[in-house]
Parts: C-alpha cells; structure tokens; sequence
C-alpha cells in the first residue's frame, strides 16, 4: 500500500498505533492539536509542532520572507489557542537551499520575531541543515495550560451547538488570488483576504475565553477546513453534525473576491483551510452566553453554525431550504 492511499491521518492513525501507548503522564498524545504532558506542577505542559515545506504550503515567490516567518509562528499559536493555552517557547529548524541568501533569513526571522513577540513567546533554539531543492521551516511551541482550562476534540456530545469565531474562507480566497493575481476585485478586499492567507492572526484571546469559561465542550482551529476539522471533533468525540451552510460567517472580501473569480464562497468557507478561526462546540442553553463573552472579551464575533448529532447521522452540511449540499468532508489532507 502506498502513503496516497492511505491519506495523511490514515496515516497518523498507523503511527499512533506503532508507536503505542504513552506514559502515565501523557495527557494527551497523537490525535489532538497538540500533546499535553503532567510536569509536576499546578499546570500542563502543551507543546506541537508544524511545518511549512516550499511547494507544499507556500511559493516562495508569491510570499516574503517577513510574512513567511509570520505565519510559522501564527500557525503554532493557533494549535496552544485551539486547546485553551498560553504560548512560551519556540524552537525553530531550517532547512535552506545552497543558493540562499542571508538577507533572507534576516527577514524570515525578523518576521518570527514580531510575531513572537505580538505572542509573548521566546525563541530559545532549534537547527539549520541544507536542502537540495527547497526551504522548509520547522517550528516547535511549548506552552501551558491549567487543567481546569485544557479543551480537547473528544468532548462534543450529542445536542451541542457548533460555533466559529470570525470569519471562514477568506483565507482560501486569498489563494484563488495568489494563483490568479489578474482577476479585478476591490484593493481592500483583496488585499484583506491575502493579510488573511499570508498573516493569519491566532485566536489566542478568544481561545482563552473560551477555555476559563468553562461553557465550552471541545475545540480545535479551523486548519485543514471547517468541515474536514468539525470532522476531527467527530471522530474523537463519536458523533456527527450537520451545518447550517447559509449561517456561515462569509466576509464581503471573500464574496468580492468569489464574484470577480466566478467561484462559490460557500466551498472555501466549508473547505478552503487555513482561516485558523476556532471551532468549538458547547450546549445548547450556554452557546449564547458564551458567544456572548468572547464577543465581549475580545471583540471577535461568534456565530452558531450547526449542532452535534448523533454518529450514525454522519456530518452534512444543509440549506434552510432542507437541501443536503454534495460536498465531501473536504479540506486538506496531505498526500490524497
């Protein structure tokens, strides 16, 4: 059998099963956002990692090195927000072309630097190799999380509403234009869909409010794309869900932007990927209160976009009208 084949978390399930299981101080291994770990005091260790690899995840010409330093710091942050914890160190491993430039990485890291510091996250290490074909920035955040405070995917249950900070899909729209620069849009509009697809900015905030809350039942970020990550909830959790499609939260950038390239905005807000919004789930009589308070906290709408159903209901995503949308559980997978 072949890696495609399998699909990437086909893939993940292997590993977790050859690997075994953790010790007695592992809270959370492989299956989550990131891996929480008991150290002995009065909080969790959480920690992930992420990679961003030239030609898979960006075009080296189409981003700058400032914005690329950016986003590897962001997309970390975003996993620690999307469990209810606080960012601390960062490790950093590259791996660099021959031919590149040292000004290059002076900008890639003063671009880790200010997000970093936007953050309150130390840089503390990492490595540096050679590549013979690409650049590939390997990121590692440590961090910590009470655990009063810790969210998980598995504790969605049946009756739950379904909520999503922000926006969904401006981040795909600003790809659509990377890959089609010539289409005619309004500068504003384009050019937040694009802050939106280079700079993504955490929910940091909200994921804490979330989490002191205590209101919510699990959570993760909208990565691989609203209904491919409902879907990770899913499956931890044993259950299903359906989505409101016509109450997702689209941006009018991301309509201009869908109009001038003839494309449907309701896909990328169901599929596209990388908004890292969070999705997260919570009972019915508290969702209003908490979409509430995280509004009031931080200033970030929420909106309820579906509710958790029972597992063999499986995850669809419906109009008001009743229509069943034919889309798959899109979103990214790696190696399909």
């Amino acid at each position: 059998m072949r890696i495609s084949e399998l699909g990437e978390f086909g893939l993940i399930a292997r590993i977790a099963e050859l690997v075994g299981q953790p010790d007695k101080d592992v809270v959370v291994g492989i299956g989550d956002d990131a891996a929480v770990v008991r150290t002995g005091g009065d909080k969790y260790l959480i920690a992930t990692c992420d990679i961003l690899v030239e030609g898979v995840h960006f075009l080296r010409g189409k981003i700058t090195p400032h914005q690329l330093g950016r986003k590897a710091v962001a997309i970390n942050v975003s996993d620690i927000a999307s469990m209810g914890g606080v960012p601390k160190q960062l490790w950093v491993s590259l791996v660099l072309p021959q031919d590149a430039e040292v000004g290059y990485v002076d900008a890639l890291y003063q671009g880790m630097r200010e997000e970093t510091s936007r953050w309150r996250v130390d840089i503390v290490g990492g490595n540096i190799a050679r590549s013979p074909w690409g650049l590939v920035v390997d990121t590692f955040l440590a961090g910590e999380v009470e655990p009063e405070c810790l969210l998980l995917r598995s504790g969605a249950r049946v009756g739950d509403l379904v909520l999503v900070t922000g926006h969904v899909g401006d981040s795909a729209a600003g790809l659509a234009l990377v890959l089609d620069p010539a289409a005619s849009c309004d500068e504003v509009h384009a050019r937040r869909v694009l802050e939106a697809h280079f700079t993504p900015t955490p929910r940091l905030r909200e994921g804490r409010a979330i989490a002191k809350s205590g209101l919510a039942t699990a959570m993760i970020d909208v990565s691989d794309g609203t209904l491919a990550d409902l879907g990770h909830i899913c499956e931890r959790s044993g259950v299903g869900a359906r989505v409101w499609a016509d109450r997702l939260p689209l941006s009018d950038a991301a309509r201009d932007v869908a109009e001038a390239l003839g494309k449907d905005p309701l896909e990328w807000a169901l599929s596209g990927g990388e908004d890292y919004e969070l999705l997260f789930t919570a009972p019915p009589d508290k969702a209003e209160e908490l979409a509430a308070l995280v509004h009031r906290e931080t200033g970030t709408p929420v909106t309820a976009i579906g509710e958790i159903v029972p597992a063999e209901e499986g995850i669809k995503a419906v109009r008001e009208s009743g229509e069943v949308l034919p889309l798959e559980r899109g979103g990214w997978n790696h190696f399909r």
